[in-house]
């Protein structure tokens, strides 16, 4: 893994002048693998995935599993964080990835998740379902809490853990999807 970061940091270095890669983390023979869309700025300030206030739902998710974060592998498709800056007032914000940065990352994850090999991947929100799946058509509130086969591990897609923070009302379907993910895996 850490060739392939190596690799990921020097061409970033070259397209990505002064920005800070956010590389996964956790367990390197992982039952399962975690993917997020992007970091955020609490992200890019630490330089791990998901520590922001997502983050704080990712320990909520992990209760709930039965599981620790050393126990997982944690990645995001795009490995640097998405932002605008407000011309008013120049503050910085997180904004969506954009379909270059997308394109850029995939294949790295595509290969990070080839050295892990997991047996499941779960997704978090549309963006990572779209590249982990190759199926730009994908739509989480279609597919969430799902078993997808993949040529070389089950996807499962779940809402992102912030889209709880923006609608509580997915709290119990979120919840739901996380008690079938924790009878797949100990089943």
């Amino acid at each position: 893994m850490k060739n392939l970061y190596n690799e990921l940091k020097a061409i970033c270095e070259e397209q990505f002048s002064g920005r800070k890669l956010v590389v996964g983390e956790g367990c390197t023979e992982p039952n399962l693998v975690l993917v997020g869309e992007a970091p955020g700025g609490e992200e890019e300030k630490q330089g791990r995935p998901f520590v922001g206030k997502a983050g704080k739902n990712l320990e909520e998710f992990l209760d709930i599993l039965g599981l620790k974060r050393s126990d997982i592998y944690i990645t995001n498709v795009v490995k640097l964080r998405p932002f605008k800056i407000n011309p008013r007032t120049g503050r910085i914000s997180n904004r969506p990835p954009n379909r270059q940065e997308v394109d850029f990352f995939t294949p790295y994850l595509k290969k990070e998740l080839d050295i892990l090999s997991p047996r499941y991947v779960v997704t978090l929100g549309n963006f990572a379902l779209k590249a982990v799946s190759e199926d730009k058509n994908a739509v989480i509130g279609s597919v969430h809490g799902s078993e997808i086969p993949m040529p070389h591990f089950m996807l499962f897609p779940l809402y992102h853990p912030a889209s709880i923070i923006y609608n509580p009302a997915l709290k119990s379907v979120y919840t739901e999807d996380l008690k079938k993910l924790r009878t797949l895996l100990y089943s």
